[in-house]
């Protein structure tokens, strides 16, 4: 990612006009990168303006905003930065560019389906739910007497019912960001070799000129350079209420949808650089971290396994050498400290309630990414 897709004595774009200043002229006359005001004045009053013919942009620099920021620069100086022009990118740039960056699109991690059902029986609770069965299919088999298959049936089905229920929910929220995925533009209408074609929004890469009208999904994070009576619903992003206008030199974001007018503009990022990309990473980032119910269930289970581990050791301390308890009763007894010392039903509960909250949020539109 260290190829620099400007050279550093980049000019303007080509076709545009230019003018030749007097011999000796300093770097003064060269065109300064300006910012523009958003609506951040406070934010972008501390940037300085930096001289064009002084900038080397890199790939990894294309998203550093201490470097360079075309969400802000003049619309000029973005097609300067990104060595573009109106009529688009040329085959081969674009697919030199589609290496450089990467496709346009989410990239989601999958999980090993056996190994995400397997983790809901890794958890104190469990933990005794599954000694128990161990005693009574197992340790308990001797004494004349058949092994304890009625308890082991039932707390194995208890085991497997809590975890089917926690799998299943918890692979639905797991699938968040390919709903999001859902919801943005496959195609996208794209200037070409001066040509407007029909691409893939994937194959889009930073300086592709884009075309939408009124109903199109916005394919990529991209600079307005025309826009006729534009307004866009970008509410799933923003959380504003109401459709916002927007003309040229306005930035409009991957994913939001053109509720009227028309408009062409210049990717300047995609994938997940785009401010969607950057929200749907944020939908993740809390994978390894334990909710607060988790917490409380954990530290419900510890209890219960610190205490039925010193009852069970009492019982064999007490029970054997006092009592000279045969080793079939004995491990009855522990049978039942172990079934009777845990609410085994608590995790299947609470799983089918977790359920439950889960699917009215995802009836109301919430997109739900874990159940904790």
């Amino acid at each position: 990612m260290s190829e620099p897709i400007v050279e550093k004595e980049a000019g303007p774009p080509a076709g545009a006009p230019t003018t030749p200043g007097a011999a000796g002229t300093p770097t003064e006359e060269k065109k300064k990168r300006e910012y523009k005001d958003f609506g951040h004045d406070e934010e972008k009053a501390t940037h300085a303006k930096v001289d064009m013919a002084q900038i080397e942009l890199k790939a990894e620099d294309l998203y550093d905003k201490d470097k360079v920021d075309l969400e802000t620069v003049v619309l000029d100086d973005v097609f300067t930065l990104l060595q573009c022009t109106e009529e688009g990118l040329t085959e081969a740039e674009s697919k030199r560019r589609l290496e450089l960056f990467g496709p346009n699109r989410l990239e989601s991690k999958e999980q090993n389906a056996f190994l995400q059902f397997l983790g809901f029986m890794w958890n104190p609770l469990s933990w005794v739910m599954e000694g128990a069965a161990l005693v009574a299919i197992a340790l308990s088999n001797g004494g004349g007497r058949a092994p304890d298959w009625p308890d082991f049936v039932g707390i194995v089905l208890l085991l497997l019912i809590n975890s089917a229920i926690g799998f299943y929910e918890e692979r639905n929220a797991g699938n968040a960001v390919k709903a999001l995925m859902d919801s943005l533009a496959p195609k996208a209408k794209v200037r070409r070799d001066g040509k407007w074609s029909e691409i893939e929004s994937a194959d889009l890469v930073p300086g592709d000129m884009v075309a939408f009208k009124i109903g199109d999904v916005v394919p990529a994070d991209c600079r307005l350079t025309e826009a006729i009576n534009v307004s866009i619903d970008q509410a799933a992003l923003t959380g504003e209420s109401l459709p916002q206008s927007k003309k040229a030199g306005d930035q409009c974001f991957w994913g939001s949808t053109c509720k009227q007018g028309e408009a062409e503009g210049v990717v300047i990022s995609a994938g997940g650089n785009t401010f969607f990309g950057r929200a749907a990473s944020l939908v993740g980032q809390d994978d390894d971290t334990t909710g607060h119910l988790q917490k409380i269930l954990a530290q419900i289970g510890s209890f219960c396994l610190v205490s039925i581990g010193l009852f069970v050791l009492l019982e064999i301390i007490i029970l054997y050498p006092c009592f000279h308890y045969s080793h079939r009763r004995g491990l009855d007894n522990i049978l039942v400290l172990l079934i009777g010392g845990i609410p085994i039903a608590m995790p299947t509960v609470l799983s089918v309630t977790l359920a439950v909250g889960a699917q009215q949020l995802a009836n109301n539109k919430a997109i739900v990414t874990r159940i904790t």
